[in-house]
């Protein structure tokens, strides 16, 4: 083929066509495109180094990982027991169309799914029959009766047991519907019943034995095992011949099929009746919000939400420290590619950015490993979670995907915070000295050391504020600055101790000049377990002040270790005899007494209040229940008749009784000559009061008055001859005689038995008790143990284990990443001839300084917190009347205990895990 070039005019010369120039792109677009591309190569070199350093990136992915797999765990467990609209109506209807409730005898409103109702007046129906309901519902249409709720004891095999019972007829199919059986049958006459699987181990029973109520007034035979989806509990399903309906029923509901559909017009028909519809299907629309997460976590009240945002932020803080060591080794151990990259051109924004891309891909790293084991763990662990915490079955398979996308976006936050201070320090360190392999000198600038005070002082001040106005989430942010202020006061911290170890021997010193030295990295470490420690001694704290105001506002119904009997119902009750062999034979004791309760006598319908009366010269002129501006309130304190704490203003009934001497000790715990003198006073038809402030000119003025008995009774006031008990424990009571009863115009009655122990029994001792009077009838018994129930030693104990786990985790962590950073040191003491014990002993001397240093500090800041909240609560309650107890400052010793081991702990974790060989290296020539 012959190419053949165009002819050119003469005198022209050969010149090259001009290509066309493309216009410059816009300075943004440029900009985004080198910040992508910039990126970009950071992921890729640190997706390289994560494979490089598989062992801290396993320790960073486990730290991110685990709570990540903790909350998602929670998260989808929620999500899965949280049922949906339709799975309620669902579990709630079987294989029924609707369930209806009459409610009342006039019309009613109700939701789409009838699950809220609302009617102006009227009041429910008599008795409501099946011919009633399908008189309304129509020709072709069936009910059965379910009674969800009917209070039930049965006998166990040590003592009785209460039970859920519910009333329903298990061979018609729409009542069937509820259930899943597991065994037998379905009860078919009023003597048999089926059982929970619960019921039937707590009970002790299988299938064809018997069980007796409590009052032993009926027996069952176990037909059948069931399960109620809404209930894994004691439920035990009764015929409903067993428990006849005799009136109204509040809680009872009635399961219909119905030929047709169940449409808007047949639920507007009964709604006229009074009946509330909840249908297989939505009938209406809806009119409710659909679900958010937050709200339905949080609830809707704006400071529980900010409280758990501000725990989770604490939670988020304390990762963040515990990740940061490992990021700040892994940046001084790359100091020389990060300088390399310095000498190609790279600028300080482009250092931070290959820094932080380690936060970004082991965040989503730790996120995707989180999310993936915690929904496979609630998936797994489905069948326990609902057994043995939420007690009924879940609705579908299900993870709560707004609530995972916000954990995982926390994790990679997480990852980024803990990167970016040592991204901070990687793009100002020095280029020569990192392509040398030497370090930086460690500096601690002396802003940060003000800025921590001043976040320390500003957080103490913030947390007294929130105390004063009881808000929990200003508190909780006071406490957040503290410690970000402690986090920025611990470097320099660091560098002075650092200059004080030099009076410390060989290990000790190294450990303190080593932490000194790599502040980026212990820092952080002691700092984690700072929060830890300071969060468990500072809600220690409060809680044990709290437990110790609660002990002493207590006020014992009966000196500690009697037992007050009282006969349940109007059935036989047991007589003192049998009573008192019962208390000697299973008790150990013998000192029982009758009590006696007075009332207004027959012909008399409303309640009786019989009470002494203080003297006008003795009664405090303000009401407790009324507000008084701030000048009464402080004359009222000042005023000595209203020198009355708040427990005895809004508990101060006094019991009325009638004796003559004999339950006054066993009521009361007075000793003999005290009892003698009041039981003289009785004698003499006189009263006794355990208040001495009732008695004036040796008489106790007693009222006796009829309450909602109409205007027109009369109050009788009487001035009957008193005694007043000088030291008397337990309820507050006005004891008469029988004279003085008559002169009131009382009669009285047995109530019951107190019994006089010398300590608490227990409750095998009081199911045995009652187990022999059983026969007699059902008792109720009530044992005063001396103090308020609660005791928060376990939740103490609590705090301080999971900030010991804490404790122990990052000075393990701190410990390891120092040895990794330290063998060129370990390498020099062994060529200078350092025995192989060093090693072990520098090891223990490390987790000494981030465990103890650690320890110490959150000690120090928890004390404060607690001193500081608890003295901003009483300075609030300060000016208050009633006269509140004000907050003792007490010391959490059993978790202060469990701290002081914890270093302990550390340091011998890490001499034992530690290899004593010091390492050895040469150089080959």
């Amino acid at each position: 083929m012959t190419v053949r070039r165009p002819t050119r005019a003469p005198g022209r010369a050969d010149t090259a066509t001009p290509r066309p120039v493309a216009p410059p792109a816009p300075v943004g677009r440029r900009r985004f495109a080198e910040l992508t591309g910039s990126w970009r190569a950071a992921l890729r070199i640190a997706r390289r180094e994560s494979r490089r350093s598989r062992r801290r990136t396993a320790l960073v992915l486990a730290m991110i990982a685990m709570p990540v797999a903790a909350l998602a765990f929670l998260a989808a467990s929620y999500d899965m027991a949280e049922l949906t609209p339709q799975e309620r109506v669902d579990r709630r209807l079987g294989v029924a169309d609707a369930q209806l409730q009459w409610i009342a005898n006039v019309p009613v409103e109700q939701d789409e799914w009838g699950e809220g109702w609302y009617t102006r007046d009227g009041a429910p129906p008599a008795k409501v029959s099946a011919a009633q309901l399908t008189a309304l519902l129509g020709p072709g249409s069936r009910v059965t009766e379910v009674r969800p709720h009917v209070p039930l004891t049965l006998r166990g095999p040590n003592r009785d047991e209460v039970v859920d019972g519910r009333v329903l007829d298990l061979t018609d199919p729409l009542a069937r519907g509820l259930v899943r059986f597991r065994a037998g049958r379905a009860p078919q006459q009023p003597g048999e019943v089926a059982v929970s699987p619960r019921a039937l181990r707590r009970l002790d029973l299988r299938l064809g034995h018997a069980v007796a109520a409590a009052d032993g007034s009926r027996a069952y035979t176990v037909v059948g095992v069931v399960e109620f989806p809404d209930d894994l509990g004691p439920v035990v399903a009764l015929h409903p011949g067993a428990v006849p309906s005799t009136g109204p029923e509040p809680d009872g509901v009635w399961l219909a099929d119905v030929p047709g559909t169940v449409d808007e017009a047949l639920v507007s028909r009964l709604n006229d009746s009074g009946v509330v519809v909840t249908a297989r299907h939505q009938v209406g629309s809806a009119t409710g919000a659909d679900r958010t997460w937050l709200g339905s976590v949080m609830g809707d009240n704006p400071n529980d939400l900010s409280t758990g945002v501000l725990i989770a932020g604490l939670g988020l803080l304390e990762v963040v420290l515990l990740v940061g060591p490992a990021f700040a080794v892994g940046v001084r151990r790359r100091r020389r590619d990060l300088a390399l990259v310095a000498v190609a051109g790279g600028d300080a924004a482009q250092l931070r950015r290959v820094v932080l891309a380690d936060g970004v891909v082991l965040g989503v790293l730790g996120a995707a490993a989180g999310l993936l084991v915690g929904v496979g763990a609630a998936f797994a662990g489905r069948p326990l979670m609902e057994q043995y915490v939420f007690s009924a079955r879940f609705g579908g398979y299900r993870c709560w995907p707004s609530a995972l996308v916000l954990l995982g976006g926390v994790a990679v936050l997480a990852g980024v915070l803990a990167a970016l201070a040592p991204a901070w320090t990687a793009a100002r360190q020095d280029v020569s000295a990192g392509l040398a392999g030497r370090r930086t000198p460690a500096k601690s600038p002396g802003r940060w050391l003000a800025l921590g005070l001043a976040l320390v002082v500003g957080g103490a001040g913030l947390a007294a504020f929130g105390a004063t106005r009881t808000s929990p989430a200003v508190v909780l942010t006071g406490l957040i600055l503290g410690e970000l202020g402690l986090v920025c006061c611990t470097p320099t911290l660091l560098g002075v101790l650092a200059r004080l170890g030099r009076v410390l021997p060989l290990a000790p010193r190294i450990a303190l000049r080593d932490a000194s030295r790599n502040r980026a990295a212990a820092a952080p470490a002691i700092c984690a377990v700072m929060a830890a420690v300071a969060s468990s001694v500072a809600l220690g704290g409060y809680l044990a002040s709290d437990g110790a105001r609660d002990a002493r506002a207590y006020r014992p119904a009966l000196p500690t270790g009697h037992v007050m009997v009282n006969p349940v119902g109007s059935a036989g009750q047991p007589t003192l005899a049998q009573i008192t062999a019962a208390a000697r034979d299973q008790l150990g004791v013998g000192a029982v007494a009758p009590v006696q309760t007075p009332s207004c006598g027959a012909g008399h319908t409303g309640y009786c209040d019989i009470a002494p009366v203080l003297p006008l010269t003795r009664a405090c002129p303000w009401q407790p229940d009324v507000p008084l501006p701030a000048a009464q309130r402080q004359q009222a304190r000042a005023d000595p008749r209203c020198q009355i704490s708040e427990a005895d203003y809004f508990g101060g009934y006094v019991e009325p009784g009638v004796d003559d001497g004999t339950a006054l000790p066993l009521l009361t715990g007075v000793d003999p000559a005290t009892t003698a003198a009041a039981t003289a006073v009785l004698h003499a038809g006189g009263v006794v009061v355990t208040d001495p402030r009732y008695l004036h000119d040796g008489l106790v003025t007693v009222r006796v008055s009829e309450v909602e008995a109409g205007s027109d009774r009369p109050v009788t006031v009487h001035d009957l001859p008193g005694y007043a008990l000088p030291r008397a424990t337990g309820q507050s009571r006005l004891l008469l005689s029988a004279a003085a009863a008559r002169q009131l115009d009382l009669s009285w009655s047995q109530t019951g038995w107190v019994i006089g122990t010398t300590t608490p029994p227990d409750e095998e001792q009081q199911a045995r008790f009652a187990a022999v009077l059983r026969p007699f009838g059902t008792l109720a018994l009530s044992a005063e143990n001396g103090g308020a129930p609660r005791d928060v030693s376990p939740l103490l104990l609590l705090l301080a284990a999971a900030a010991g786990l804490i404790t122990v985790g990052a000075a393990g962590i701190a410990t390891a990443l120092a040895a990794a950073e330290g063998r060129a040191e370990l390498t020099t003491l062994a060529a200078v001839g350092a025995a192989p014990a060093v090693r072990r002993l520098l090891a223990i001397c490390q987790a000494g300084v981030i465990a103890g240093l650690g320890s110490l500090l959150g000690i120090v800041a928890g004390l404060g917190t607690a001193a500081i909240v608890l003295v901003s609560v009483n300075r609030q309650y300060a000016s208050d009347w009633p006269v509140s107890d004000p907050y003792p400052f007490l010391v959490p010793w059993p978790a202060l205990g469990v701290l002081v081991l914890v270093p302990v702990v550390a340091m011998l974790g890490a001499g034992l895990f530690t290899r004593a060989r010091l390492p050895i290296e040469r150089r080959l020539d």
